[in-house]
């Protein structure tokens, strides 16, 4: 009945009304004060260590459990903009206590938040209203303001919960990570995938869900809020961008974002009228400064960035995904190049350690390519083209090497799943493609994972389409459609207007489905393949539903003390339904003590 998450104090769950989740401290002041703690020097100019290093350790971990938790939104053009506009304003702040940070995270939900060691969040969602470099100016330096000002330390709660996300992560309270990292990816920096479906730290999945719940939706004092208002349009004013962005990135946020929404801005971001007219008054007396060159305050950041993941406290994981953070904020040069080489060499040595056949060639290529990409763009006259291209070359060499003894595998009929996914990723050109991905597509199906047959057995259609594997592939797709659960199957199939009988199976089987499927995370990955597709609305209701159902299961183990049970059906709705009513009863009546 009782989980220690933490060595010197517990993390209590409690829904209001119910039996605590774990074991409660009793003797733990309760937060909520905004007493101003004594101010850590500053690093001084030059330095590249945090003025409070215990403090910008706590907030890069629980950095790190954010952007792993919601995972990254993966948007090279969108992240330079942030990137270039967030630093000339942090080089306008001359704030050097803290290097600042920047990361896009995959919410549909508008929001902006900072955490108080540097840390700045901005989530799909909002970069879905269309800001423009003036009114994203005006939200950074709103969130600048935060930090500059102390805001986070100085509210007692905010402190506790980042302190709690820190924890929880030194002592391993995800202690499934490795599970729930599957193959490593080399398409992403970070270096491995996600997988929410795998791994047995159900509790500590569900607890980081609780936090992170908290810390989002905790709102700042309208004392704050003014304060960094005021501030932001200044540094936006000082680093070349309209001031009078920020009356229009409200006006957009009220139209498009309604104010009763339950979780999103304005629950973090309480609103009145009177902010707009202060931000109208304000920008009259604010002259718009010429546009400033961050390229020394990103560089000085890769560094300071580079020398806390260095630190021998800062856990392996954190300082790979810090590493990745600091190529980001200045990607060329001997630093960024040599974080690239170490990435890029990390991945090889993986592969060569597999077994020849075994090995993925293909997308470690890729990925070389992708960066060559990036340097040749940026600095084209590099030593690194030359040196990388040679390891390209040598993969590739290796990768013919072995293609006449994998066709033979593939020609003799017995082999695994795994060779098939490494043949097509090796060889995605060559003659043997169609039958190869058949054969993949038909494997996937006896695994008893359609969505991934259909995709092996669409690409067959779609890249030889006369061939008698493309015949065998509808055939496979048609049979598919009579029993198929997965809800974006189906939409993709509903689409294929090449194949009438196909199309009518498949929106017929759509549409019964929409409003009966049964498991939350079928719905959440319609709706964030297929926001606007044509059963969106019903699969939404189905999905509310479902976590309704899941909230009353809740309540039913905690009366019983399973609360295992109830911890897993807390993770699932915080994870597949955060804008259902139920996710949002769930934060409201559910206190976190330390």
């Amino acid at each position: 009945m009782v989980t220690k998450f933490i060595a010197t104090a517990t993390l209590g769950l409690t829904i209001l009304g119910h039996l605590p989740l774990n074991a409660q401290n009793s003797g733990a002041q309760k937060p909520g004060a905004q007493n101003s703690p004594p101010r850590p020097a500053p690093a001084g100019p030059g330095s590249t260590a945090a003025a409070d290093l215990d403090l910008f350790r706590k907030t890069m971990e629980a950095a790190f459990q954010a952007a792993e938790h919601y995972g990254s939104y993966e948007d090279p053009e969108q992240q330079e903009r942030i990137l270039r506009i967030g630093y000339e304003l942090a080089s306008s702040s001359r704030f050097d206590e803290f290097p600042f940070s920047f990361y896009l995270i995959d919410m549909p939900i508008p929001n902006a938040f900072a955490l108080p060691g540097g840390q700045i969040f901005i989530t799909r969602g909002m970069l879905d209203l269309g800001l423009d470099d003036d009114m994203l100016a005006c939200l950074l330096g709103h969130e600048l303001a935060h930090v500059i000002h102390h805001h986070g330390t100085r509210m007692q709660k905010r402190a506790t919960l980042v302190g709690l996300l820190s924890q929880a992560l030194v002592i391993g309270v995800l202690a499934s990570a490795e599970k729930n990292r599957e193959r490593r990816d080399p398409r992403d920096i970070y270096g491995y995938t996600r997988d929410p479906h795998e791994g047995g730290a159900v509790q500590g999945a569900a607890a980081v869900s609780l936090v992170l719940g908290q810390l989002l939706l905790l709102s700042h004092s309208r004392e704050f809020e003014d304060e960094a208002d005021d501030e932001g349009q200044r540094l936006a004013a000082a680093a070349g961008y309209d001031p009078q962005g920020a009356q229009r990135l409200w006006s957009t946020m009220l139209e498009r974002i309604p104010q009763q929404k339950a979780y999103g801005y304005w629950r973090t971001h309480p609103f009145e009228d009177s902010r707009m007219r202060a931000a109208k008054e304000r920008s009259k007396y604010l002259k718009i400064q010429p546009r400033v060159d961050s390229s020394e305050e990103r560089q000085q950041t890769q560094l300071r960035l580079l020398d806390f993941a260095s630190h021998r406290k800062t856990e392996e994981e954190i300082s790979t995904w810090v590493k990745a953070s600091a190529l980001s904020v200045w990607p060329q040069g001997p630093l960024a190049e040599g974080l690239r080489k170490e990435y890029l060499h990390s991945l090889r040595e993986a592969e060569s350690a597999k077994s020849a056949l075994a090995r993925d060639y293909g997308e470690v290529i890729t990925a070389y390519e992708e960066h060559l990409a990036t340097v040749a763009t940026l600095t084209p006259d590099s030593p690194f083209l030359i040196e990388t291209g040679k390891e390209v070359d040598e993969m590739q060499k290796q990768a013919r090497e072995i293609y006449p003894m994998a066709v033979e595998v593939l020609e003799g009929g017995i082999f695994e799943t795994a060779f098939l996914e490494t043949f097509l990723s090796n060889f995605p050109d060559s003659p043997e493609l169609a039958a190869a991905s058949l054969a993949l597509g038909n494997a996937y199906s006896r695994r008893r994972q359609p969505t991934e047959a259909v995709e092996q057995f669409l690409r067959v259609w779609q890249k030889a389409p006369a061939s008698p594997e493309a015949k065998k592939a509808r055939a496979g797709l048609r049979n598919l459609a009579d029993f198929l659960e997965e809800l974006s199957a189906l939409q993709r199939l509903a689409s294929m207007d090449q194949d009438p009988e196909l199309q009518r199976l498949a929106q017929k089987r759509l549409e019964e489905t929409a409003a009966t499927y049964k498991e939350l995370d079928n719905g959440a990955d319609y709706l964030r393949r297929f926001p606007n597709g044509d059963q969106a609305a019903a699969v939404t209701e189905r999905l509310n539903s479902l976590a309704h159902k899941l909230y009353t299961e809740i309540l039913v183990y905690q009366g019983v003390g399973d609360h295992a049970k109830a911890l897993e059906r807390m993770n699932q709705i915080l994870t597949h339904a955060p804008l259902s009513p139920a996710a949002d009863e769930l934060r409201l009546h559910t206190t976190l003590d330390s």
